[in-house]
C-alpha cells in the first residue's frame, strides 16, 4: 500500500484502516518474528531428517520439544503440522508388498502361545520376521527379532537368499543379549520354512526357548514383528543406494542402531526402545498395545474384556465402547 500511495504520510494511510503506526510496527515485527520462528523449526526438522528421513510428524515433534524449549518457541502440534505441510515436508505413506512365507510345508508347526498373554517385561516374548529389501544392485533378506515389550531389535541379520542358516545368524546375535540362565523366554513367528526348519527349532531349544507361531496367515497373528519390517524400511532402508551385500550390512547396522536409541516409541509413550529395553522399572509405560483376538460373544454386547497383565498389579475396567488405555508404573 505504501508504495502505491508514496505521496501520503504512513500516519494517514494507517487512519485509513482505523490503525496507529505503533501497531503497524508491531504487526509488522511479528511477521518477521514469525518468519524467523518458521526458518528455525524448519531447519531444525531438516537437521533431524539427515538421520530419520521419513519420521512421523508427531515423533519429529517429541523429538523437537528440547529444542522448542531451549529457544522458547511456542509452537502447538496443529501449527506445527501446517508448518509441515506448508513446506512439503510430511510424509506420504509407501504400500509395498513380496511374499516371503512359505507356510505349506511338511515340517511341523507350533501353536501360537501368545494369544492371550501380554509381554510383562523385556525378554519375555521375542516376535520374528523374515522381510524382502528390493534394491538397485538386487533383492536381499532381512530377518528381524524384536522384544515385544520394548520394541528393541536385539538380533538381525541381512543375506540374498532365504535359506534357514541365514535367519539362524539373527537368533544367534538375539541370544547373545541374554543373561546366563534366563527363563520363561517365548520366540513367536510365522509359519514359514526357515523357522519350522530343525536348524532354527534346535537352536532355540538349546536356550529352552518356547517357540510359537502363528496358527493361519492373518498378519495380526505377528502384528508386531510387521510394523517392525515397515518402520525399518518405509523410514530408513528405502532411502538408500545400495552397492552390495556388505554395503547392505553397514547400512542395516547403522539404521537398527538409529532405531533402537534415537527413535521414540508411540506404544511406548515415546521412549526409544533401548531406554525401555535397559531401564523397565525405571519408566512409567503407557501400554498401547492392542488385543487383535477380539471375538465378539454369542450376544453381541461385550466385544473384548480388558485381563490385569500377568505379574503387575494393575486392574482396569471393561467399558462398552470405551478404548482402553492403561498406564502402569513398571
Amino acid at each position: 500500500m505504501k508504495q502505491r500511495f508514496k505521496s501520503i504520510g504512513l500516519a494517514d494511510l494507517c487512519s485509513w484502516f482505523g490503525i496507529t503506526r505503533q501497531a503497524y510496527y508491531q504487526r509488522k515485527r511479528h511477521g518477521y518474528q514469525q518468519a524467523l520462528v518458521a526458518e528455525m523449526v524448519i531447519s531444525e526438522i531438516k537437521s533431524i531428517r539427515t538421520q530419520h528421513s521419513r519420521l512421523g510428524g508427531r515423533k519429529l515433534f517429541h523429538k523437537m520439544e528440547s529444542f522448542l524449549e531451549s529457544h522458547q518457541i511456542k509452537i502447538g502440534r496443529d501449527a506445527f503440522f501446517d508448518l509441515m505441510r506448508e513446506h512439503q515436508l510430511l510424509i506420504q505413506p509407501r504400500k509395498r508388498y513380496h511374499i516371503t512365507t512359505n507356510s505349506k510345508h511338511w515340517m511341523r508347526k507350533y501353536p501360537n502361545l501368545i494369544r492371550n498373554q501380554e509381554p510383562i517385561g523385556p525378554n519375555h516374548i521375542w516376535v520374528c520376521d523374515l522381510t524382502y529389501w528390493k534394491t538397485a544392485s538386487g533383492h536381499y533378506y532381512i530377518s528381524f527379532i524384536t522384544d515385544a515389550f520394548s520394541r528393541k531389535i536385539v538380533g538381525y541379520h541381512v543375506a540374498d537368499n532365504m535359506e534357514a542358516i541365514e535367519s539362524v545368524a539373527a537368533l544367534k546375535m538375539a541370544k547373545k543379549t541374554l543373561k546366563s540362565g534366563h527363563t520363561g523366554l517365548i520366540h513367536h513367528s510365522d509359519r514359514g520354512s526357515q523357522y519350522c526348519s530343525a536348524t532354527y527349532v534346535r537352536e532355540l531349544q538349546k536356550q529352552n526357548i518356547q517357540v510359537s507361531m502363528t496358527e493361519n496367515g492373518d498378519p495380526l497373528e505377528n502384528a508386531i514383528a510387521e510394523r517392525i519390517n515397515g518402520i525399518i524400511k518405509g523410514e530408513y532402508l528405502n532411502g538408500f543406494k545400495i552397492n552390495n551385500l556388505s554395503h547392505a550390512q553397514e547400512v542395516l547396522k547403522a539404521v537398527v542402531k538409529l532405531y533402537n536409541e534415537e527413535r521414540p516409541h508411540s506404544s511406548i509413550s515415546l521412549y526409544t526402545p533401548a531406554m525401555v529395553h535397559e531401564n523397565p522399572l525405571e519408566k512409567q509405560i503407557q501400554r498401547l498395545w492392542k488385543n487383535y483376538y477380539r471375538k465378539e460373544n454369542d450376544s453381541g454386547n461385550e466385544i473384548e474384556k480388558c485381563k490385569p497383565i500377568l505379574g503387575l498389579k494393575n486392574e482396569c475396567k471393561f467399558v462398552p465402547g470405551l478404548k482402553q488405555k492403561n498406564t502402569v508404573k513398571l
